[in-house]
């Protein structure tokens, strides 16, 4: 609108905007009666209506009304028997075609409306935001122009549908490194990576021959199992690890190498969107036994070297980090300049080179104290308090300093756990923070494998042996389930909520991965990045807590791939409760089973099997005609 032209009197200006308000109300309220019916009658549509419109307005119409967003926070409750149940919407809104990649707590434009103070150079920017409620976009996700259900595993490891990621500036920028290729109608990843441009497979084996693994394997013979690959571009690298029996925790922040999680994820590799800056990665302590960084442009000599401890933080006794970077070859000043600092801080930290070669430094961690303890006083960095928890990872700030080891793993001298594929059965030896005793670990495990396989027969008619990959466990708790899932072809997000027992050591220490998480707010994910999430009483949890149940089927929505399941294990209010909105979540109900006949004890529990469909909008069937 252009400043300083009149083109009438105030009093037209009047009249032509009360004439605006008025026709936009009336669109308004025809809006309502489109959207949303009711089996009692055009007045309770409405007033359902009414109050979904205002959240969901919060976000296009510039709401900012608190007292609102918390009556309609409580409003949305199941809580059967306190309001009336019978009103049941027969669409939701789905959200603007621009926002087909929206991922709530990371997303920018929320920052930039909300004025967030955050430091870039610590990179908060990059780190979980998540909206107030006033503020959420209560609307399906729209998949893109041209969407098509994913190309099948293992054939997607090397090849994904270009319209389900329409982003090709990563295979234009990075085309000299073999990150992936653009062919026709399909994006091509030959294996590349910004430090091995011939392929991870033999990039792979030479850091194992570094290492002196029998047959340049890197699992060395099943001793090393979890990696975290950080700043890992399309995941090439633990894309190649699978083969060997190793599962990697690939992790990049949605940077301006936009979308390389989602090519991770659309591919079948494990990853997870998240940055080191200022807080704890979601991962316990002793998680990993190899962390791997290739060019992944860290400067790890910021803040005392906070982000090399929190790797620490999270390496298990004797663990390995891998730093491919020409520091690691100092080749001028500034590279021989960071080499020397490393090293001396690496050294200070107790670790030591186990192996080094062209730009390719391994460093290993202790097992023992016994090094820490013979450093001089006050050497930096320093031990970290004894009162500090390391498991406690949610929100939690980074700390400057060495965690030492347990007086139980001190005198262990490692982590005390079975190769793999033995230790995903094995009793792992942190049961015994929780209390749980080797009988329990063990009835748990055979429990769930009979839960999983009376599951697969409830899917069998929709499903085949290919058709499942990406697979998040909601609520993992040992991570039986994904126990449950070891003869499929399929990797499992185990995700332990942050209000119950942070069981997720366990999970790590079987040999499988996972995050904590909020199931209040959205997940660190792309949208369509699931084939398979299995929700044991989740929704009856966050109610407890007073949380949306309406907003986290829109989450699973979100995360659930077209044609996706879910698994929804819960009370018979909560499979009622959601089974009224299939209709307006674009979902259809495949089965419905009593729990009691794969429980060890009267939970009243239903198991209810939803698909998703393949829904597109009137934009996409234009680009698809």
């Amino acid at each position: 609108m252009s400043r300083g032209r009149s083109d009438g009197s105030p009093k037209k200006h009047l009249v032509a905007s009360v004439c605006g308000v008025v026709i936009f109300l009336g669109f308004l309220y025809m809006y309502h009666g489109s959207i949303f019916g009711s089996q009692n009658g055009s007045s309770s549509a409405l007033e359902y209506g009414s109050k979904s419109l205002k959240r969901l307005g919060a976000s296009y119409l510039g709401a900012d009304d608190d007292a609102d967003s918390k009556q309609d926070e409580s409003s949305s409750k199941i809580g059967l028997g306190d309001r009336e149940d019978n009103i049941v919407p027969k669409s939701f809104p789905v959200c603007d075609d621009r926002h087909s990649e929206l991922i709530p707590c990371l997303d920018r434009h929320l920052i930039y409306q909300m004025r967030l103070k955050l430091d870039l150079s610590l990179m908060e920017h990059y780190e979980r935001h998540c909206p107030p409620a006033e503020r959420r976009f209560n609307c399906l996700i729209p998949p893109p122009a041209g969407y098509k259900v994913p190309v099948k595993w293992p054939q997607s490891r090397d090849e994904v549908w270009k319209a389900n990621i329409p982003h090709t500036h990563l295979a234009h920028e990075k085309s000299d490194q073999n990150w992936m290729i653009v062919k026709g109608e399909k994006i091509v990843f030959p294996g590349g990576g910004t430090h091995f441009h011939y392929g991870a497979d033999k990039y792979i084996a030479s850091i194992a021959n570094m290492l002196n693994f029998s047959n340049n394997n890197l699992n060395n013979e099943g001793r090393l199992r979890t990696v975290l690959d950080v700043g890992c571009g399309v995941a090439s690298f633990g894309a190649y690890l699978l083969s060997s029996d190793i599962i990697a925790m690939s992790l990049a922040p949605n940077d301006v190498h936009q979308n390389q999680i989602q090519f991770a994820l659309e591919r079948g590799i494990p990853a997870y969107l998240g940055v080191l800056g200022t807080k704890r990665l979601p991962y316990p302590s002793r998680s990993f036994e190899l962390a791997h960084c290739s060019r992944c442009r860290i400067d790890w000599l910021q803040r005392d070297g906070i982000l090399l401890l929190e790797l620490d933080r999270l390496l298990r006794p004797g663990g390995y980090f891998a730093y491919s970077s020409p520091e690691a070859y100092a080749q001028d000043e500034e590279d021989r300049r960071i080499w020397r600092e490393m090293s001396a801080l690496v050294g200070r930290m107790c670790w030591r080179i186990a192996a080094k070669r062209d730009q390719t430094v391994i460093w290993q961690k202790p097992l023992t104290n016994e090094c820490y303890m013979e450093r001089e006083p006050g050497t930096r960095p320093p031990l970290c308090q004894s009162d500090d928890d390391p498991d406690a990872i949610w929100g939690v700030n980074m700390e400057a300093c060495i965690t030492p080891y347990s007086d139980h793993d001190n005198r262990a001298k490692g982590s005390g756990l079975a190769p793999w594929p033995a230790r995903l059965t094995t009793p792992p030896p942190r049961l015994a923070d929780f209390g749980y005793s080797n009988e329990m670990f063990e009835k748990d495990t055979e429990l769930w494998q009979g839960r999983v396989e009376n599951y697969w027969n409830l899917l069998g008619p929709k499903i085949s042996s290919n058709t499942l990959r990406n697979v998040m466990d909601m609520k993992a708790n040992m991570g039986s389930f994904a126990a449950g899932l070891r003869g499929k072809d399929v990797w499992v997000m185990n995700v332990v909520p942050r209000d119950g027992p942070n069981t997720l050591k366990l999970i790590y220490d079987r040999g499988l991965i996972g995050s904590i998480h909020d199931w209040c707010e959205a997940y660190s994910t792309y949208p369509r990045t699931y084939d398979l999430l299995h929700a044991w009483t989740v929704i009856s949890d966050i109610e407890k807590r007073g949380c949306s149940p309406e907003d986290l089927l829109i989450e699973m929505d979100r995360m659930l791939r077209p044609t996706g399941f879910i698994i929804i294990r819960d009370k018979q209010h909560v499979i009622d409760f959601v089974k009224k909105y299939l209709t307006a979540m674009h979902w259809e109900a495949v089965a419905t089973a009593d729990a009691s006949a794969d429980s060890d004890q009267d939970t009243n529990e239903v198991i209810f099997v939803i698909q998703k469909k393949l829904w597109l909008t009137t934009e996409s069937f234009r680009n698809t005609e």
